[in-house]
């Protein structure tokens, strides 16, 4: 599996990853746009009004029948808040070309059908048709308001809101339902034609591809063709930017609400200046720490004192942050909370083995297999890696991992500390 990286002009960027281990070719245009609390409502409605309709198929119904007429192609879109971007999100998977009568170019009408719906929406009078923005907005209320029917996505999400309430990472990746009333077909365009002209586009195709036929096709569409260059310096990510301060005093938010089982969270801070290679380092200390069968939390909290359903931590390498997850017993909070610390004062104090690097290698380089095994994992993969400026090929990934040391996890080990402890109880 190979990345090849194609400039269609400045902003604008097609991604082809050719492998033949699928029978599907997977198509995706991610657009990418600042995090702000202005325009985050709008900005996760728009990608569900695009898959409405278009100017050329101007039902639901219409873009579900030219699906079908695609061999049973897929459409799905979608936002994610990564580090300090919203990425708007829209993917096309359909049967790939060589499984299908010579003669018919599937995979150019799905790519084609795709930048339609992106880029040539439904409009009437130079606004979003109003009935596929009304019911957005209350397919956006209905989710909004069912956040916390998931307990332990609210107690993740809360921690995050309130570690980093005075930035976009904080803001609630869904919306907020205060700002539904004053969103219209019109204000929605006029936004919509913001992103399009503003965002950053990354369009990738992944599958058993001819390289030079998706190029020509994406080149010689006339919706691309019509994109203006734009300046996207502002949207990449450089970890080595970041200088975190340790926090003199520990944040500790307890919430109550109906639930059964306490979930605890705890973020932490990475502190200090963060290398280029600090990630790979943070990303074994991590997996030593709580993710995974063999990590610390899971063997000692969760199998040895039996006082977590569910315990793991996770490191979100664009914000240098580590959160740890567990779903407790109310009345074990202290017990679990004074033993996490214990875990995390054993990784300072070098408590581990020779044998835990190596269970959390391989372990990675499971993880890293799965980026040629599976498509979307892929294109996540080397979208992420469009977005750093510490960027690294998978071959290079392997050897990062490869080299690191106890004495490397002992050195991050030191710098992780407790920013805010989060406890949603009854």
């Amino acid at each position: 599996m190979k990345e090849n990286v194609i400039n269609i002009k400045n902003g604008v960027k097609l991604h082809l990853i050719k492998t033949d281990l699928f029978k599907t070719d997977l198509s995706v245009i991610f657009i990418t746009i600042p995090l702000d609390r202005s325009t985050i409502t709008k900005d996760v409605i728009i990608p569900e009004v695009l898959k409405s309709g278009s100017n050329t198929l101007k039902k639901q119904i219409d873009i579900s029948k030219k699906l079908d007429e695609l061999y049973g192609a897929t459409l799905e879109t979608g936002t994610d808040k990564t580090g300090k971007n919203l990425v708007v999100k829209l993917y096309v998977e359909s049967i790939d070309n060589n499984f299908i009568p010579d003669s018919t170019n599937n995979l150019k009408e799905c790519i084609d059908t795709l930048i339609d719906i992106t880029f040539n929406p439904l409009i009437c009078e130079n606004k979003f048709k109003k009935e596929y923005v009304n019911i957005e907005k209350e397919r956006r209320k209905i989710i909004i308001e069912s956040e916390k029917d998931d307990k332990d996505s609210y107690a993740y999400d809360r921690i995050i809101n309130l570690m980093y309430k005075d930035c976009g990472y904080g803001l609630n990746k869904n919306g907020y339902i205060e700002d539904l009333e004053s969103i219209d077909e019109k204000n929605l365009y006029e936004r919509y034609k913001e992103i399009i002209y503003k965002g950053k586009i990354d369009i990738f195709v992944s599958g058993n591809i001819d390289e030079k036929n998706v190029q020509d096709i994406i080149f010689e569409n006339n919706y691309i063709k019509k994109l203006e260059p734009r300046d996207d310096s502002s949207y990449f990510i450089d970890i080595t930017k970041y200088v975190k301060e340790k926090k003199e005093e520990i944040s500790t938010i307890e919430e109550k609400m109906e639930v059964i089982q306490g979930k605890l969270v705890i973020g932490l801070d990475v502190v200090g200046k963060i290398s280029a290679d600090d990630r790979f380092k943070l990303l074994i200390y991590n997996t030593i720490l709580g993710d995974g069968a063999n990590s610390k939390l899971f063997r000692i909290v969760r199998e040895r004192e039996s006082l977590a359903y569910t315990t793991k931590s996770n490191y979100v390498v664009q914000k240098s942050n580590i959160f740890i997850k567990s779903g407790i017993e109310i009345e074990n909070y202290e017990k679990t909370l004074n033993l996490i610390k214990e875990q995390l004062d054993d990784m300072k104090k070098g408590n581990f083995e020779e044998k835990d690097l190596e269970n959390a290698k391989r372990y990675i380089y499971s993880g890293i297999d799965a980026i040629k095994e599976e498509q979307n994992t892929a294109i996540i993969f080397y979208y992420g890696e469009e977005m750093s400026l510490n960027k690294i090929t998978i071959e290079e990934y392997y050897e990062k991992i490869k080299n690191i040391t106890v004495e490397d996890i002992k050195e991050v080990a030191d710098r992780v500390n407790i920013n805010t402890i989060y406890f949603l109880r009854n």
